[in-house]
């Protein structure tokens, strides 16, 4: 997996990439609920930091990390985003651990539009009417499910700013993206490292060493942590942060077929009428996209 950030595009099937991971993640979540939100978090990070060590070694960026971590700036603004993603993961798991499915899933719709906020009013991106036509959409979609949630809408509005102020910063931070979450993962090692101590000298023990199972479980966190979040932050510096924010639509849709198709939730009718807003939405922006990119080829763009 090439993640190396050398071209100013290309970032679109990285983005996808990550997304379709993060959307069945709740797949992943059901295998292990029993575990502590905080002791699974703590074991995220710790087998996490072996994968991004074993890619930079195979990959020979060893250097890449050590320069980086002689720049002060780049150590602040890791570590900055070190503990965004951190909270992102806690807020994440102990709202689907405590039943709020549906306010994590809105978070994860609402994130893209602090996205394409951010990427208008903090980076100087311009967006097209077509676009603006998208966001309106979107907004109208998830504004429906938002006072459908508004007794749980500070887990979604936690998760959507944590997450996407996660995303800025990694566009910001010069240093690519494995290196990068490795010094992530090396500043969070000590308190997950920490964390992972405490329930092991409780009454139920390590979840760790409770069966092989288990344990395999745990370990196949680092991986399911580390490759989207590679992929995430290699989209980052490719894409504009506008385009970012709406290929994310992805991974909430994704979560909201499996409550319907596999978990068994019932489709309430306002679920239903974000779930079509947001579709025209992604439509019309794939429609701005094509139509820019035949607009550049010398094409006559549909009007």
């Amino acid at each position: 997996m090439d993640t190396t950030d050398t071209k100013p595009h290309g970032g679109l099937p990285l983005a996808l990439g990550a997304y379709l991971i993060w959307g069945f993640m709740p797949l992943y979540l059901r295998l292990i609920h029993w575990v502590p939100p905080f002791e699974f978090i703590g074991w995220r990070i710790i087998w996490t930091l072996p994968l991004c060590l074993a890619v930079l070694l195979w990959r020979g960026q060893v250097g890449s990390v050590i320069a980086a971590l002689r720049r002060p700036r780049n150590v602040a603004l890791l570590t900055l985003s070190a503990v965004l993603i951190a909270v992102n993961w806690a807020v994440y798991v102990i709202a689907i651990q405590s039943g709020h499915v549906f306010a994590a899933s809105l978070g994860y719709y609402i994130n893209p539009l602090v996205n394409v906020l951010a990427g208008t009013l903090l980076l100087g991106e311009r967006l097209s009417q077509r676009q603006w036509l998208a966001v309106a959409l979107a907004a109208a979609g998830v504004s429906l499910l938002a006072w459908d949630a508004r007794d749980m809408l500070w887990i979604s509005l936690a998760l959507a700013v944590s997450f996407a102020s996660y995303g800025l910063v990694r566009k910001l931070v010069a240093v690519e993206s494995l290196p990068g979450l490795t010094i992530e993962s090396l500043i969070l090692l000590v308190p997950a490292a920490l964390t992972a101590w405490y329930f092991a000298g409780g009454p139920d023990g390590s979840a760790m060493t409770r069966s092989l199972g288990s344990g395999a479980l745990l370990m196949m966190g680092g991986a399911i942590t580390g490759v989207p979040l590679l992929l995430f932050a290699a989209a980052a510096r490719r894409m504009d942060y506008s385009s970012l924010g709406m290929v994310q639509f992805c991974a909430p849709t994704i979560v909201f077929l499996l409550g319907v198709f596999v978990f068994g939730e019932p489709l309430r009718t306002v679920q239903l009428a974000c779930f079509v807003l947001i579709w025209c939405a992604i439509a019309v922006f794939v429609w701005d996209i094509f139509a820019q990119r035949r607009a550049r080829s010398g094409v006559e763009a549909p009007a």
